[in-house]
């Protein structure tokens, strides 16, 4: 009884939340006592898989080198892991934008359920989720003989550096006629990415425009923090997409979450309310981000910024 988890990764580096899953997939080793195998899946993976074998937990990495497999598109990745399947009891892979393109994919293929997104593992076939925008934590009993399982990262904590898998060569290739890789657009940036920030300061409809984002810059630098913004201020055209924190946006827990000019509608709780320490600055005392927040500060965020960039 093994457990297999899929390692993303991009510009020849493993993506931080790999460590989260493997986080989650060694609570559930834990009741089955199972090995962990990770998958790395791309072409060139060499250094991918030296940096993955180093994961604690990890017994195993298996490497799919081949161009058919670069930018990990999902037809090809989860006719991969499909093949691989059938060795072990648990698929896992991070709720990202390759994991939820890849693994509904594979438990199509292997005629079982997905569960999607869960926060907690109870035991190796119950696992808590939230559900409604997280107004509500679900918990899921599943019986199926594979358990094909997407992992909310910021719910579980990375496990570290310093383990020794061995790592093994998979001679398996995957056609794919379906989809090409076209191009990616990136947004350049010298501050933290909102996803993996130690700090994130963020920007609401209360911002009143997008140059007065430029508010939150000096704070952001001063502390070393990512800026971001609720939904609102983005569907206002305030700032880019890519800045978005909440359920349809990025999901963050970072250990300081400061929330300006946001009233804390329940698709932003969803994305943020897992952060360690909340701050909300709001001039409407009745604002449901204060309900969240740990230290709330009732005042015009005008009069407010400029204070606090001050005293730091």
């Amino acid at each position: 009884m093994s457990i297999l988890v899929l390692a993303e990764h991009h510009e020849g580096i493993l993506s931080s939340n790999t460590a989260n899953v493997v986080a989650a997939a060694r609570q559930i080793a834990k009741e089955i006592g199972g090995d962990i195998d990770l998958l790395v899946a791309g072409e060139g993976m060499n250094a991918i898989a030296e940096a993955a074998a180093k994961l604690n937990g990890v017994t195993k990495v298996l490497v799919a080198d081949n161009e058919v497999f670069r930018h990990l598109l999902a037809e090809p990745t989860a006719a991969l892991i499909t093949d691989l399947a059938g060795d072990y009891t648990h698929v896992l892979a991070a709720a990202t934008t390759i994991g939820k393109n890849v693994l509904p994919r594979v438990a199509a293929l292997r005629n079982v359920t997905q569960i999607s997104e869960i926060i907690s593992v109870e035991s190796e076939n119950i696992f808590k989720r939230p559900i409604y925008a997280g107004n509500a934590i679900a918990t899921v009993q599943s019986d199926e003989i594979l358990k094909v399982i997407t992992v909310r990262a910021t719910s579980f904590d990375a496990v570290d550096e310093g383990g020794n898998a061995t790592v093994e060569a998979l001679d398996i290739f995957a056609e794919n006629n379906q989809s090409a890789f076209v191009q990616e657009t990136l947004a350049k940036s010298d501050r933290p990415d909102v996803s993996s920030a130690r700090v994130v300061i963020s920007g609401g409809r209360g911002m009143g425009s997008g140059e007065n984002f430029k508010l939150l810059d000096g704070i952001a630098d001063k502390l070393g923090a990512a800026i971001g913004a609720s939904r609102a201020a983005v569907d206002a055209g305030f700032v880019p997409n890519d800045m978005q924190v909440g359920q349809t946006g990025k999901i963050v827990a970072p250990e300081l979450y400061i929330a300006v000019g946001i009233s804390g509608a329940i698709q932003h709780l969803a994305g943020m309310k897992d952060s360690k320490v909340i701050v909300a600055i709001n001039k409407d005392e009745e604002a449901p981000i204060f309900q969240v927040a740990d230290y709330g500060l009732v005042g015009d965020l005008f009069e407010e910024l400029p204070a606090l960039e001050k005293q730091l």
